[in-house]
């Protein structure tokens, strides 16, 4: 590469070459005018790229240097300088020229947006903007990642109000960081409650590691960051509308303020409304959903952005097939929902969830002078609702006095009750606060602290079913059932945490080097209380009295190294090992009784890493090859209408690879291709608390860990066609830990067809898709809902709980119970924007 005097001196030459060749007349060579205002430009971009200095100095860069340049970044003008006459008879009669440097934010996509090409030195698995928007705009996080090689999500619905689970290298979004732009969010099972899909520009999943700095304390699974639309520098919007299987109807509109006046502030606030008919039986859901988004930039590179989401759901709650529903409804088609008769215990009126949310996060990134930085991030989330399940609860057996599958419940409402999980406050606030200084060219050094409370305030009320079937609101006095009084929770955790870390790079980036350590302290507490009779009181503290308490005061070390080395353009390994944790949730413990249970200890995991990238101009590929370590294994185990129950499941050991491979567009085709084997055992028996019963599941495969998954996807898109079809692949898995139930393999798939028309009028991107789900009609078994001991009859030490299919009697459910894949659906959607 010349300096930028040699090349001023090249165009020297050219002049006088031609001038002597010619006279005036050379100059009019064809081409050299368009070759000399190119090196002049270029001459111009050199020198104030390099500065005065850098005349002598090489222009030479290594690809290590080349930076990203955001979309609408302009070169800078160049300097004034006397332009000398021309000479007679020369006329330029162009227009000036403008040199615009852009990168588009799909430069780094594959396979249509199913594949990210990435750099740092752990696993990262992301879906870009471009997949997201051929998807449905009933999609959540959930279903946007379900082609991600590590992770196996399941599914109850497929209008996208009820959330799904994860299972990601032999563990669940349980252990996982589920969050919104870097602050913790809702449980898989309700991320449909933080952020609509239009509004989201891209999903991360890191299946291996958390960040240091992340405020998050489950994080043995990874993370999976969803990205919130920033803002437009221009006034204007979208909207969408779509109809579909199952009488699903959306309406969604987000309105853009662009820039507002010179203040540096933008901003966008979106609403959206859903309404849908359960697909299994009957009952309807309904959501109605805010976001709104703001972000102020400063010249220094400064920022502070503010995300905001307000959710109101009322929706059915399923009723989860077990084994016998399943293969009733899979070789008889008899249904196992609920049904639509006032005067049943499976009545959908009377088995139903009342949810309303608040999120907010507003991270801030401050410039400071002398090399430093800071971060601040506070995260605050706020939840009150309900739900409703029969409360009858009365056994009868046949008359014969014996029946094998134990004790039945009588369909008919013959004490006409409804039973409550009734929620008053899930509560989560916390902050991080973050100093970053850049030690030398080389190191960057960050320091902070993490602050969390987290807090939730549960009990079991019961009212008086209303006379036509339905569940009133438990805090209807009218109805409620005070005779008796109720029990109830406090549960929750204060963390605070201390960090430090280290990113070092050298030989021009090629190798870098992050070293993180994290120490957490927490204080865990879980607090019962009796409401007395006849008050009609649920508020914990309030005409009560304290019924038993447990707690823990608990340390956790956790380190973090990370070293990738990149070769040359095309090829970079790395090697990650760290340590996570995860402690019992404030849910999890509202779920025990303080009287009666024991406090839950951590878990804790070793993960070691070792990966390999490729990439060129047509193809990227992902290997990565994991190793955890886990002991006092966590997990739920459900027990019907929305609960559960936590557990401590032994040690367990998990290996296998990833690999994803995904080409840029060729003639229009971007194929995409992911793998994992995974090897997990279980390495303890396990012993039942409830019936004191030992299991033998050491060796066996551990619960809810396919050893192999496969993806596949196609994208096409020509002129303004696009299609997506996208196939997914889960091999048999056990359900129980002791290896006593198993569900086979299955296979899922999802199809998106569409056309972007030309701009009319007002409406910039008209555009019209349909996608569809599961367009075999396959019914199969897709995921548990929880862990389970042993097959059979789930009896809950003698407790019992009743489950009810459709209008058949209640009974203990028959093993384990599951998400089966929703039938085929479609749905259109018309969007555009303004």
């Amino acid at each position: 590469m010349k300096t930028g005097r040699d090349i001023y001196s090249a165009v020297k030459r050219q002049v006088r070459v031609a001038g002597g060749r010619a006279g005036l007349a050379g100059l009019r060579m064809p081409g050299l005018k368009a070759r000399l205002r190119a090196m002049s430009c270029l001459v111009g971009s050199v020198c104030i790229a390099t500065g005065a200095d850098a005349w002598a100095q090489t222009a030479t860069p290594t690809p290590a240097q080349h930076r990203h340049v955001t979309p609408g970044h302009v070169a800078a003008a160049k300097p004034k300088a006397t332009v000398p006459a021309q000479p007679t008879g020369i006329v330029d009669r162009q227009e000036p020229e403008e040199i615009r440097v852009a990168s588009s934010r799909q430069a780094r996509d594959g396979g249509g947006g199913m594949m990210r090409l990435e750099t740092a030195p752990h696993a990262v698995q992301t879906v870009g903007k471009q997949f997201i928007d051929m998807r449905s705009p009933t999609s959540t996080a959930l279903d946007l990642v379900k082609n991600l090689p590590s992770l196996n999500v399941t599914t109850p619905d497929s209008s996208g109000m009820e959330g799904g689970q994860i299972q990601t290298r032999g563990l669940t979004d349980l252990d996982m960081g589920l969050m919104v732009d870097g602050a913790p969010a809702a449980a898989a099972k309700y991320m449909a409650e933080d952020i609509d899909s239009e509004n989201l520009d891209s999903v991360e999943v890191t299946p291996g590691t958390a960040g240091t700095d992340l405020p998050v304390m489950s994080a043995a699974g990874g993370v999976m960051n969803e990205h919130s639309h920033t803002a437009s520098h221009k006034f204007g919007g979208m909207t969408d509308f779509s109809y579909g299987t199952n009488n699903l109807s959306r309406e969604f509109i987000r309105l853009e303020s662009g820039d507002i006046g010179k203040t540096g502030i933008r901003s966008y606030f979106s609403f959206s409304n859903t309404h849908a008919r359960s697909w299994m039986g009957s009952g309807i859901n309904q959501r109605k959903h805010i976001d709104f988004g703001l972000q102020k930039d400063w010249a220094n590179g400064s920022n502070a952005r503010l995300f905001l989401s307000w959710n109101s759901e009322d929706f059915t709650i399923d009723s989860y097939a077990d084994s016998t529903a399943f293969y009733d409804y899979k070789h008889t088609g008899t249904g196992y929902g609920r049904n639509s008769d006032p005067t049943s215990d499976n009545y959908w009126k009377n088995n139903n969830d009342h949810w309303n949310q608040i999120f907010l996060t507003a991270p801030i990134h401050v410039v400071l002078p002398a090399k430093f930085a800071f971060d601040l991030q506070p995260y605050f989330s706020f939840g009150q609702g309900w739900d409703a399940s029969p409360g009858n609860g009365t056994p009868y057996v046949t008359a014969s006095g014996t029946n094998a599958n134990g004790p039945y419940w009588n369909v008919k409402q013959a004490q006409n009750t409804t039973s409550y999980f009734l929620e008053n406050e899930a509560r989560q606030v916390g902050v991080v606060a973050k100093v970053g200084y850049d030690i030398d060219k080389h190191n960057h050094l960050s320091f902070g602290y993490w602050y969390e409370n987290n807090q939730t305030i549960q009990n079991y009320p019961g009212s008086n079913t209303m006379a036509n079937g339905a569940a009133p609101s438990p805090n209807w006095a009218a109805y409620q059932s005070t005779a008796y009084g109720t029990t109830g929770v406090n549960a929750g955790y204060e963390l605070h945490a201390l960090f430090i870390q280290d990113t070092a790079k050298y030989f021009n980036d090629r190798l870098q080097i992050h070293a993180g350590f994290k120490f957490v302290m927490s204080d865990a507490w879980d607090k019962g209380w009796t409401s007395n009779p006849n008050t009609g009181s649920w508020v914990y503290g309030k005409n009560g009295t304290a019924s038993g308490r447990m707690g823990a005061n608990t340390t956790e070390p956790l380190p973090q190294l990370s070293i990738s080395y990149t070769f040359n353009d095309h090829h970079q390994i790395y090697v990650n090992a760290e340590g996570d944790y995860r402690e019992p949730s404030a849910t999890d413990l509202g779920w025990l009784d303080p009287q009666y249970a024991k406090m839950l200890k951590n878990q804790y995991s070793i993960k070691e890493e070792l990966g390999y990238r490729y990439h060129d101009k047509y193809v990227m590929f992902d290997l990565s090859l994991f190793n955890y370590n886990v002991t006092n294994r966590l997990m739920d185990t459900y027990i019907g209408a929305n609960q559960y129950v936590p557990i401590e499941a032994g040690n367990q050991t998990m290996r296998g690879f990833d690999a994803m491979i995904a080409s840029r567009p060729i003639h229009g085709f971007s194929p995409y291709a992911s793998f994992e084997y995974l090897h997990a055992t279980q390495d303890s028996n396990v012993t039942d608390p409830n019936t004191g019963t030992t299991y033998a599941a050491k060796g066996q495969q551990a619960i809810m860990a396919p050893r192999i998954m496969a993806n596949f996807g196609l994208t096409y898109k020509y002129r303004g066609f696009f299609a997506n079809a996208a196939l997914h692949y889960t091999g048999p898995q056990s359900v129980a830990l002791d290896n006593s139930e198993r569900i086979p393999g299955y296979v899922t798939d999802t199809l998106s067809l569409g056309y972007h028309f030309k701009p009319f009028m007002y409406a910039k991107s008209p555009t019209f898709k349909l996608n569809f789900t599961n367009l075999t009609g396959s019914i199969v078994r897709t995921g548990a809902m929880g862990a389970i001991y042993h097959a059979g009859a789930q009896s809950n030490g003698g407790a019992g709980y009743p489950v009810f299919y459709g209008a058949s009697n209640g009974r203990y459910a028959d093993g384990n119970s599951f998400m089966v894949e929703p039938r085929f659906s479609m749905t259109g959607t018309i969007s555009t924007s303004f």
